[in-house]
């Protein structure tokens, strides 16, 4: 089993920062990658970003491209999602996700996660 902690979840004004952190335990893996998802009210899961299990690859939703950064502490077994320029569009519940096997940003849909946290809500206010 894999357990998958978010933190950093908030309040922010419009045009604010954010910094999200994901925390994996458990069972390991070869190969995976750290996905973030999110969820916004009414709405269904949709991808964020996501980093390959070395911080050696990565790949954003077009929506975030140029906003968002993610990144990944290999020695603390971590995931980071920076985000910068938020709007009220941004705002979810943001959940970290793990992909288990080869870097593929066609596999990085909500079905074929493994793990799921319990999410973080981001709240952006106007």
């Amino acid at each position: 089993q894999v357990q998958l902690v978010e933190s950093g979840g908030g309040l922010v004004h419009t045009g604010g920062s954010l910094g999200l952190s994901c925390a994996a335990s458990g069972r390991t893996f070869d190969t995976y990658s750290l996905v973030w998802f999110r969820q916004a009210p009414g709405k269904g899961r949709e991808f964020v970003a996501a980093v390959s299990w070395n911080g050696g690859s990565t790949y954003y939703a077009d929506s975030v491209k140029g906003r968002f950064t993610i990144s990944r502490d290999t020695a603390k077994n971590t995931a980071h999602l920076e985000m910068h320029g938020l709007g009220p569009e941004d705002t979810a519940v943001y959940y970290c996700a793990v992909n288990i096997g080869i870097w593929d940003p066609s596999a990085f849909r909500d079905y074929a996660m493994n793990y799921w946290g319990n999410g973080t809500l981001v709240t952006v206010s106007s």
